[in-house]
């Protein structure tokens, strides 16, 4: 039998994966009606794109999902994403999405394409009926100069679109060079996307981590531990790779869910990334879980500078850290050469600790 959103919410605070959140609870009736439309419409296509002689539909109106930090706008987008039975649908990080709609403009012009946006827009569009965006923000000139026009396109092929912020329309894109030319994609969330705020009281997040410990030592014997914090914060998600691009190729981190990523060590210091891959990392994810960080020496110098440079880039976006290390932060690198600057990622280390650490990210 197929339950509702509300149904499989419901179930969730029976059995303590969730808690119970009125605001969170009145957002699933928008959801379950976009579940709805989407399942059933979900081969039929639109206005000038429906074909010769299909009836054309009119899409629903998408939804703009925005509150502060932590207050369950992650979850209620996977579980709205993960129960749509169809098999055109997106689920990305918009940070992510950005990044790759660029590249595909760049390869665009590279051929010679008068407007690179074209194909990029009609490739989504063969492929998606559904798109849910995770934590819309709008930072950079040339993300604010292309995402209006992609929007329209989008919207007029039919693709819903399902995004949440943490900030209201208004305030996207604020203060920001040449903002009178953004404002009209501003209008055109307010006019094709329902605005909604998650006006839930409590940050979730933070609730889950007040008080707890976040630094483990020694490694090797709190896998447990570690597993347990990755499913309260997750809801028991299994998690999945999460790929960024990053100037021309792609940066993987093996597990995220719900704004959530988890690696080891090695996986994030042991390969040539660089400053802004780590960045990259940073503004994509709200909490990171870091494992089995070793002693660190001259023997293993390069891994080593990776995670200094990690370590900051994490520092500037506030990003809440969890991680298993093979000894105390001071102790982490005592020797060698590097062991002097390393005092101050030691020094951060510890004060990201701290149970109010990366709560005003944005």
């Amino acid at each position: 039998m197929r339950l509702t959103l509300t149904e499989i919410y419901d179930q969730r605070i029976a059995s303590g994966t969730l808690r119970a959140d009125p605001a969170q609870h009145a957002v699933l009736s928008t959801l379950e009606s976009l579940r709805h439309w989407l399942e059933t419409n979900a081969d039929r296509r639109v206005g000038l794109f429906a074909g010769l002689f299909a009836k054309p539909v009119t899409p629903p109106k998408g939804l703009y999902l925005w509150g502060g930090v932590g207050r369950g706008k992650s979850m209620l987008m996977d579980l709205f994403t993960d129960s749509t039975a169809i098999t055109a649908k997106r689920r990305v990080h918009f940070h992510a999405f950005m990044q790759s709609i660029h590249k595909g403009m760049h390869d665009a012009r590279k051929k010679g394409v008068e407007d690179p946006l074209a194909p990029v827009a009609d490739a989504i569009i063969a492929s998606t009926r559904l798109l849910a965006f995770d934590e819309m923000q709008i930072n950079d000139i040339t993300d604010a100069m292309v995402v209006g026009r992609l929007f329209e396109k989008l919207l007029a092929a039919g693709v819903v679109i399902v995004t949440t912020s943490n900030r209201p329309p208004e305030d996207l894109y604020k203060n920001g060079l040449n903002r009178a030319l953004f404002l009209p994609f501003i209008d055109l969330i307010r006019d094709r996307l329902h605005v909604v705020e998650l006006e839930s009281p409590t940050d979730y997040r933070q609730h889950r981590l007040q008080g707890a410990q976040v630094y483990f030592h020694p490694a090797g014997r709190v896998r447990g531990e570690i597993n347990a914090i990755w499913s309260d914060l997750t809801g028991g998600a299994p998690g999945e790779v999460l790929t960024l691009p990053v100037n021309g190729r792609t940066v993987e981190v093996p597990r995220f869910a719900n704004g959530i990523a988890r690696a080891s060590f090695w996986e994030l210091c042991a390969r040539p990334l660089g400053p802004g891959d780590y960045l990259a990392i940073a503004h994509a994810v709200r909490v990171l879980i870091l494992e089995d960080i070793p002693q660190l020496s001259a023997s293993n110098y390069n891994e080593a500078k990776r995670f200094v440079t990690l370590i900051d880039a994490l520092y500037e976006a506030k990003v809440r850290l969890i991680c298993s290390a093979a000894d105390e932060p001071e102790r982490l690198y005592i020797e060698g050469e590097g062991s002097f600057e390393f005092e101050r990622t030691a020094s951060r280390l510890r004060e990201m600790q701290a149970a109010d650490w990366g709560g005003d990210k944005a």
